[in-house]
């Protein structure tokens, strides 16, 4: 009897970021479905092989993963160049044996249940859910995730809605996006000058650290 593994077709490519610690690997299936998941250290990865497997290399900082993207982070004293071909074809053959990259479902929490915009509520902090949401607030929101999200997960990353108090916009900044360089360039220079044009109470937007 053969113990040879049936393996599934999955075609995997990395895709640098304009963070250099940060490659992002693209999958042609869905890995998760609903809001992207971050992972910070292994201790976190009990529900996701994937990204415990990743841990695994010690110097592996963060995994995101989102729709049909991983993302991972490392420590800036080792170069891309040296591991990448290894680490695409860990992650293909990983996938291509039928393993769980998630065990079971994170589901975002249920923020106010009425919501009548077209607004993901993934898109926005679970904190908020104790408040209710102002007008501006789905405003914002709505234009962080129809305008700026689909570049940001283009660029590996993720922005998600915090809070907006006395003119000042809080977001957070996930996956590739968080820590790069560029991302306080890209938050002035794109995303404020947007929503100020939007959204005239908007003084200031922010980042909010990890």
């Amino acid at each position: 009897m053969s113990d040879q593994i049936n393996r599934l077709p999955v075609s995997i490519y990395a895709e640098s970021t304009p963070n250099p610690i940060s490659m992002k690997f693209v999958a042609d299936k869905q890995l998760v479905a609903g809001s992207p998941i971050e992972f910070l250290s292994v201790d976190e990865t009990n529900n996701s092989p994937l990204a415990g497997k990743l841990f695994q290399y010690p110097f592996v900082r963060g995994v995101f993963i989102a729709s049909n993207f991983i993302t991972v982070n490392i420590s800036d004293a080792v170069d891309w160049n040296d591991i990448v071909l290894e680490f695409r074809e860990m992650i293909q053959q990983f996938l291509s044996e039928g393993n769980l990259v998630i065990k079971e479902p994170i589901s975002g929490a249920d923020i106010q249940k009425d919501f009548t915009t077209s607004i993901d509520s993934n898109r926005i902090d679970s904190n908020l859910e104790s408040r209710i949401l102002s007008d501006q607030d789905l405003k914002i929101a709505q234009i962080l995730d129809e305008q700026i999200r689909p570049a940001v997960e283009q660029d590996g990353g993720a922005i998600n809605f915090k809070s907006f108090i006395d003119g000042k916009v809080t977001v957070e900044l996930r996956g590739a996006c968080s820590g790069c360089p560029s991302s306080t360039v890209t938050l002035k220079s794109g995303i404020e000058t947007l929503l100020k044009r939007l959204v005239p109470e908007v003084k200031e937007v922010i980042a909010e650290e990890l």
